[in-house]
């Protein structure tokens, strides 16, 4: 599978907000609906958040991630990725209730606390259409994502048993070095799959040399025949940041978690434009994007069979 790139799309997160995007969505049926899209355009894997459907904002209920989950489960053979991290708003107990409910194939795993701000989003925005988005997005700058020791071994320990992996979230790269730490205590085994991320504000930077050393740091660590890696870059570096880690073999996630934006300047119209994009970017190397059949195999996935949707 050597020309197979699996690409993830991160279909709505939880840092945009409704007023940033009238593409964000923000429904079970809007979720349901662009997801589905996104996997007919090549998306193998989707990362999924869920949001109350009055007002957008990030929740971890259950209930409502039932509600998208059963239509995609019905309508698409993509993997289904349920985030841990919720919102930086969220306990760990709450950030892990859906996915302890339906155990999926993979959930998101960020493997370290960092600052994490996205209140520059705001400084363009005049007129909100709810009321908890303006404070919620300007009071990022005192907002800091717990991922503890603590908190990633409960995380590990708890879906690990449902035969559950992972996409370890990296932004930095102590936390690749966190990750050998798990790795180390037996919490981790491979295959694994790390996602690298790149231009969160309190996260490494959006420098080309910066994932060349991340790749390196990853290799050194656990050699490069253990795991499978993926790579996301915020905002207006999404496409070129995906672009050189397909030229280095590795894989690409994108959607509207990740960059509001198609291109410089103009916002996109769906999960499913950017995924279409992604899968040209591939074509023009002679990459194809992978199935999700295959995604399973090349990440050692449980199967639909094992999930609770």
């Amino acid at each position: 599978m050597k020309n197979k790139v699996i690409i993830s799309c991160a279909v709505t997160g939880s840092a945009h907000t409704p007023t940033m995007s009238e593409a964000l969505p923000v429904t079970p049926q809007e979720i349901a609906d662009q997801s589905i899209a996104a996997a007919e355009a090549g998306a193998a894997i989707l990362h999924l958040h869920a949001r109350n459907p009055e007002t957008g904002e990030p929740t971890g209920d259950p209930g409502v991630n039932a509600r998208f989950l059963q239509q995609i489960h019905g309508a698409t053979d993509a993997v289904i990725n349920i985030t841990t991290g919720g919102s930086t708003q969220m306990t760990v107990e709450q950030r892990l209730m859906a996915a302890e409910r339906f155990r999926p194939e993979m959930c998101s795993l960020n493997m370290g606390s960092i600052n994490f701000a996205f209140f520059n989003a705001g400084k363009r925005i005049s007129q909100w259409k709810h009321e908890w988005e303006e404070p919620y997005v300007r009071n990022s700058d005192s907002y800091i994502f717990r991922n503890t020791f603590r908190d990633i071994a409960y995380i590990l320990e708890k879906m690990s048993e449902h035969g559950t992996k992972f996409e370890h979230e990296c932004y930095d790269v102590g936390h690749l070095y966190n990750l050998a730490h798990f790795v180390e205590r037996g919490l981790v085994k491979p295959p694994f799959f790390i996602q690298h991320i790149f231009g969160i504000l309190g996260g490494i930077g959006a420098d080309l040399e910066n994932l060349m050393f991340m790749k390196q740091t990853a290799d050194r660590l656990f050699g490069a025949e253990t795991y499978s890696w993926s790579v996301l870059a915020a905002g207006r570096h999404q496409m070129p940041f995906i672009t050189q880690a397909a030229l280095l073999g590795g894989n690409v996630r994108v959607g509207l978690e990740d960059s509001l934006f198609i291109e410089p300047s103009k916002l996109a119209r769906s999960n499913a434009e950017q995924v279409a994009k992604a899968v040209r970017i591939l074509a023009e190397m002679g990459l194809e994007p992978a199935t999700p059949a295959e995604a399973r195999e090349m990440l050692g996935l449980k199967g639909r069979a094992g999930i609770s949707v």
